[in-house]
């Protein structure tokens, strides 16, 4: 089982954003070594690299539920539809400062969804729940089914998502609580400097003369007055105002939604990587 577990961990580097841009560059020599190391090669002879991976894809899934399965799926199954409008902007591996969100998504409220998989440790969670409250309406954490019980111990305001390995489902196990009360350290991590001085601009008629050197505490000290119903929204406004293309695959080759999130690939990128994929075969 344990040579089982390191084919698996082993394939799932394949999804990879480096891997992603090396195959960009008709760089096939990953996915080759790893035929050769598990006398693949044969069985695969003549298959497009398209089809490898989507065959990869599907032994992770029934076998390895790694971040990157169940973060896909979920963006598959419950995210993507949430932007048809295009009113609705999806995160990946956002960064809030000392902490890092796996989903965001931004619409008329905020949520972050942050992913525990059967093979992740939970002694972060607190102090990355307390990051996504400073900031965020509504927290969900997507857990293995089997876990359910040992995570909702945590703060009851937290929603709770199962994930159940075997039929790829995922169900809401707690609802959230929403929250729109914003912790000023941890919203100044996040907006960059013309964020911020928007804010500013935009929420007071007049504001000091500001430079390099004095805006971020002069804005700091006028975004903290701002009644955080406001702010909220104005904070809301500037993420979905970020240059994010969330170009996603419907249903064919949906894959690698996730990756091409994390890379922030245009619909240019993500059908040239599905041709280069597609147009060359292992020999």
């Amino acid at each position: 089982m344990s040579a089982d577990i390191n084919k698996f961990r082993d394939f799932s580097t394949l999804f990879t954003r480096s891997e992603m841009l090396r195959l960009l560059k008709n760089d096939f020599r990953s996915i080759d070594a790893k035929l050769a190391r598990y006398d693949l090669v044969e069985e695969q002879r003549g298959s497009s690299y398209l089809k490898v991976l989507k065959e990869a894809y599907k032994l992770l899934q029934k076998n390895y539920q790694n971040e990157y399965i169940i973060k896909n799926e979920f963006l598959n199954q419950r995210l993507i539809q949430k932007i048809g409008n295009r009113n609705s902007v999806i995160f990946n591996e956002m960064r809030l400062g000392d902490a890092t969100a796996d989903l965001a998504i931004f619409n008329g409220i905020s949520r972050v969804f942050e992913i525990k998989t059967i093979l992740d440790k939970e002694y972060r969670l607190s102090r990355q729940l307390e990051v996504y409250k400073g900031v965020f309406n509504e927290i969900y954490v997507i857990v293995p089914q089997e876990n359910i019980k040992k995570y909702m111990k945590y703060d009851d305001n937290v929603a709770i998502i199962s994930y159940d390995a075997d039929i790829s489902e995922f169900n809401i196990e707690r609802e959230a609580t929403e929250n729109i009360d914003i912790d000023i350290n941890i919203l100044m991590n996040i907006l960059h400097s013309k964020e911020y001085v928007d804010i500013t601009n935009k929420y007071y008629d007049e504001v000091p003369e500001i430079n390099s050197f004095n805006q971020f505490e002069i804005c700091k000290s006028l975004i903290s007055k701002i009644p955080s119903k406001d702010l909220n929204s104005l904070f809301i406004e500037a993420m979905k105002n970020r240059k994010i293309h969330n170009s996603f695959f419907k249903k064919i080759n949906n894959e690698f939604n996730q990756v091409c999130l994390s890379l922030n690939f245009k619909e240019k990128d993500r059908k040239e990587l599905i041709e280069k994929l597609k147009n060359n075969k292992v020999n």
